[in-house]
């Protein structure tokens, strides 16, 4: 997976160690240089020298053919506007961003482009588990009651789902497609309906895990 590191700070720094060490091609923007310098000859992909808050920066880092960027810098108004130019100008499938200040923590979602909020204290392991994709699909809520849980699921260009139908799908027992949002708007979708990438699915289930779901969709 191609990933960008913007801010090679300690949580930059360690997030390039680890993620290259976990066999991603990891590129990381930061505008001083020194801190650049450390990480000379660690065997991250490529150092870029430059503020990625600069839509040219961002493009000259490769950022139109990356999986995931990480916005790691130590200010939550760079984050947000790293991820907001990642997203909307830039079509990145998948956007992470720290929060240094919790009470900034309202700001970080969909509006600014992020797909994940990291707050400072995030343990690494739970970035490695963001950056392989295990949570592209997540469960939302047990029911214990009715005894099923709604899982959600992300569909991008990669996923088995994309271009099919539910019919060409095969899910485990007792699990069903209960609602698709396709461009903001919810729907229920047909046996006819086409996934598109870009549309989460929610789907209701007894017997099936996170893991199903991810296998049936991804």
């Amino acid at each position: 997976m191609k990933i960008i590191v913007a801010g090679a700070g300690r949580l930059g720094e360690q997030a390039a160690h680890l993620l290259t060490a976990t066999g991603h091609q990891v590129t990381v923007i930061e505008r001083d240089r020194k801190r650049l310098a450390d990480l000379a000859g660690e065997h991250v992909h490529r150092l870029v020298h430059g503020d990625a808050c600069e839509p040219s920066i961002l493009e000259s880092s490769g950022v139109l053919n990356t999986d995931l960027l990480l916005a790691a810098t130590g200010e939550d108004e760079d984050n947000l506007v790293i991820a907001l130019l990642s997203k909307r100008q830039f079509a990145v499938p998948r956007t992470l961003a720290r929060v240094n200040d919790p009470d900034n923590t309202w700001l970080f979602d969909a509006r600014w482009g992020i797909d994940v909020a990291l707050p400072a204290a995030t343990p690494l392991i739970s970035l490695i588990e963001e950056a392989s994709g295990a949570t592209d699909t997540v469960g939302l809520v047990q029911l214990a009651a009715a005894g099923v849980t709604v899982i959600e699921t992300h569909i991008d260009e990669r996923s088995t789902a994309a271009g099919r139908t539910r019919t060409d799908l095969t899910l485990p027992p007792g699990t069903i497609v209960a609602a698709v949002i396709h461009d903001t708007q919810p729907l229920i979708p047909d046996n006819d309906y086409r996934f598109h990438p870009g549309d989460t699915v929610l789907v209701v289930t007894n017997t099936a895990t996170e893991h199903d779901i991810h296998n049936a969709f991804q």
